[in-house]
């Protein structure tokens, strides 16, 4: 689904939950989320890397909604949007989010967050042309948080985009872009009995992590 290169899962710690070891031990929180990713990619029935992304603007004021996780490596995790979205904004007056993945069928949730930047052009180029030609084709279209009249205006501007690109190349809006959430700290959490929840939150370390469980 996305890029979990160079992350390994060869620590004993970790394993995951009642049934393998206890993952508060783990030491590496990018390969306890490799791992964690692979289980929901195969118990979750729609978008295992829907997340919970929160921005606020120069108000103060926090926003919250659904986007979906596009990549994930030792820097951080990737989502893409409009950069005139209400996210895009808010970010431009504040670059620094806040995520959460929950993942219901394993009763887990990894809440992480950081300060924001853009992606590289390349990247965000090569992520764009992996898409849909219709989704391509609906960024161009679409001027995310706008007003909009009613559907009808939508589909009648990605007919005329679509005849204007016809078969040729669809390239990446200038304002479409992918953003890099660097974690300063995520957290890992595990369902219990009686409420008696498993964490763990890894804090950045220098160039390391520093582990430490927590209450409930």
């Amino acid at each position: 689904m996305f890029a979990l290169d160079r992350l390994r899962i060869d620590d004993p710690a970790q394993g995951s939950g009642a049934q393998g070891n206890d993952f508060t031990r783990a030491s590496d929180p990018w390969a306890l989320f490799a791992a964690w990713m692979a289980e929901a990619d195969v118990s979750e029935p729609n978008d295992a890397n829907a997340m919970a992304l929160a921005t606020a603007g120069s108000d103060g004021l926090p926003d919250v909604r659904m986007v979906l996780l596009k990549g994930v490596d030792a820097r951080g995790f990737v989502f893409y949007t409009n950069t005139e979205s209400a996210k895009g904004e808010e970010l431009a007056q504040n670059p620094q989010a806040a995520l959460v993945l929950h993942w219901k069928s394993l009763r887990r949730q990894v809440r992480a967050r950081g300060p924001v930047s853009p992606v590289t052009d390349a990247e965000a180029d090569a992520y764009f042309a992996s898409r849909a030609r219709n989704s391509r084709i609906g960024a161009h279209a679409s001027r995310q948080s706008r007003p909009l009249a009613d559907r009808a205006t939508l589909e009648a501007e990605v007919a005329v985009l679509a005849a204007r690109f016809e078969d040729g190349p669809v390239p990446r809006p200038e304002n479409w872009i992918g953003y890099r959430i660097a974690p300063v700290s995520i957290e890992f959490w595990q369902d219990g009995p009686f409420r008696l929840h498993d964490r763990v939150r890894f804090t950045r370390a220098g160039d390391g992590w520093a582990g430490a469980r927590l209450y409930p």
